[in-house]
């Protein structure tokens, strides 16, 4: 491409006619939604549902005004106001790639300490939606008891300065307690997280740390305001140095263009207290049995990442596609799918759990799509105890195999040691790493130590079966190798 075209509102007509870009007039759209967390799943995701109503011509008072409450978040701000808060879209898929930029976003709020510019926002009336995707673990949940962490430091800090708040969840209950007092009425709370249950755990959230200051708020906010449950689905890997380039592929210079597969869904309770747009007109889906998408969602694709990642991490294999091509770890992956996960899940309408195996089983071997190892295991605190930990205790009370699951924790565990098999170091990968790596390194010699994790196996510890397993595969994966347990497993 011989000319590149920074991207902005003026330049949007002069794109290579090859890529798509909106037809409607951003001028003319007005705010409707606060977005917290503008990272690349949201834009690559909800943004794009957004854009494409957008095209149908409807719903021009539902833009996007972005959000975040870290002091990071103000470098993506920066970078997204300097191109209009457009983004360009990269549809990665074996037999080529396609580009979009998509308008939907209008704004992005200031970072400041205390979030006053948010609460303002959403404070106003024509903010309808407060929607997030702030990770699995950010939550404020304890991942045993799946209870409200009210002790956590940023909730105590929230809760004796509630018009000053440090999170994300501080932020809307101040804003709810203006738009109480003003007239201005609820808002609906909108969970876009790998969440069972996301918008009964924002619900759980918001309304528990508005009962730390203020019970009258909270009550309210109950009644009145709405989270919709949703299953949200698309693999969107994290942008580097190679998706700019491939940006610029297409004649474009954009300093955060997202990548992403060829296939999207999301399924959402219509339960939204002052409105919504029309995302069905773009393929979203509105469903009373958003539960059983979203488990069959999180038990085969979520967990199944967490199921390659750590064997891949500790083998230095580098992205899941490579983890799928790899004889034994994608092995592992379709025999732990097959006969310990997909049992419990239920069908949804057009597709059964088998299918749905073997439709992930495809997503991830899509060698376009160049999404790391690294970026998979991360967080697994969260991942492992809302992802895998759920399964195993229901194969431990149906009486089903364990055995694999107990692996995949081992893997964990000797991911968490810091070093892969080949001697080079797993850099910190966990909000919690440091505890993580004490214990995987105790567990060498002693394996309950591991398991003595009582903030992430509960009770699990106290299973023989479990229990056993995991202490016999972690033993021989340090013992003869990761490739030497996942053989064993294999070939029983």
């Amino acid at each position: 491409m011989d000319e590149l075209m920074k991207l902005s509102n003026a330049t949007l007509s002069a794109l290579p006619p090859e890529v798509k870009r909106p037809t409607y007039d951003r001028y003319e759209l007005t705010p409707g939604i606060v977005h917290i967390g503008l990272g690349n799943f949201h834009r690559g995701h909800q943004a794009w549902y957004l854009h494409r109503v957008f095209e149908t011509g409807r719903d021009h008072d539902w833009a996007i005004v972005g959000a975040g409450v870290r002091p990071y978040d103000a470098a993506q701000r920066e970078k997204l106001l300097a191109q209009d808060c457009l983004t360009t879209l990269i549809e990665l898929d074996p037999s080529g790639s396609s580009a979009e930029v998509i308008g939907s976003m209008i704004d992005y709020l200031p970072i400041e300490e205390g979030n006053g510019p948010l609460i303002a926002k959403m404070a106003e009336p024509e903010i309808r939606i407060v929607a997030l995707t702030v990770t699995e673990g950010g939550y404020y949940i304890d991942p045993v008891s799946g209870r409200f962490d009210a002790a956590h430091p940023d909730i105590q800090h929230d809760a004796a300065h509630p018009d000053a708040p440090r999170t994300a969840f501080g932020a809307m209950v101040a804003a709810l307690k203006r738009r109480r007092d003003s007239g201005a009425g609820p808002f609906t709370g909108q969970s876009c997280d790998n969440l069972q249950g996301n918008g009964a755990i924002l619900r759980q959230t918001v309304v528990s740390l508005a009962r730390m200051s203020d019970p009258d708020l909270a009550e309210w906010i109950d009644t009145h305001c709405t989270f919709p449950n949703s299953m949200v689905d698309c693999i969107v890997p994290a942008t580097g140095p190679k998706e700019i380039a491939l940006a610029r592929g297409f004649g474009i210079d954009d300093a955060a263009p997202v990548t992403h597969e060829n296939f999207r869904q999301w399924v959402i309770e219509d339960d939204f207290c002052a409105g919504r747009p029309a995302w069905d007109l773009a393929g979203a889906t509105f469903s009373d049995h958003v539960h059983d998408y979203e488990a069959m969602k999180i038990r085969i694709l979520n967990a199944g990442h967490q199921v390659i990642a750590n064997p891949g991490e500790i083998l230095s294999v580098p992205t899941i596609s490579d983890c799928m091509a790899h004889p034994l770890i994608g092995d592992f992956f379709r025999k732990v799918e097959r006969t310990e996960i997909a049992p419990h899940v239920k069908p949804v309408p057009g597709m059964t759990p088998e299918a749905y195996v073997d439709l992930i089983d495809s997503r991830f071997s899509n060698p376009a799509i160049v999404d790391t190892t690294r970026r998979v295991a991360f967080d697994g605190s969260s991942r492992h105890t809302g992802f895998l930990l759920p399964i195993l205790r229901d194969g431990l009370a149906g009486g089903v195999p364990v055995e694999g699951l107990a692996l995949v924790e081992a893997l964990w565990a000797r991911m968490c040691a810091g070093t892969r098999e080949d001697g080079t170091t797993i850099e910190p990968n966990d909000p919690f790493w440091d505890t993580l790596q004490a214990a995987a390194l105790a567990a060498k010699d002693d394996p309950n130590a591991w398991l003595a994790q009582d903030h992430i196996y509960g009770d699990l510890k106290g299973e023989p079966r479990f229990a056993e397993a995991f202490t016999r595969w972690l033993r021989m994966i340090w013992a003869d190798g990761t490739e030497a347990a996942l053989r064993s497993y294999l070939s029983a």
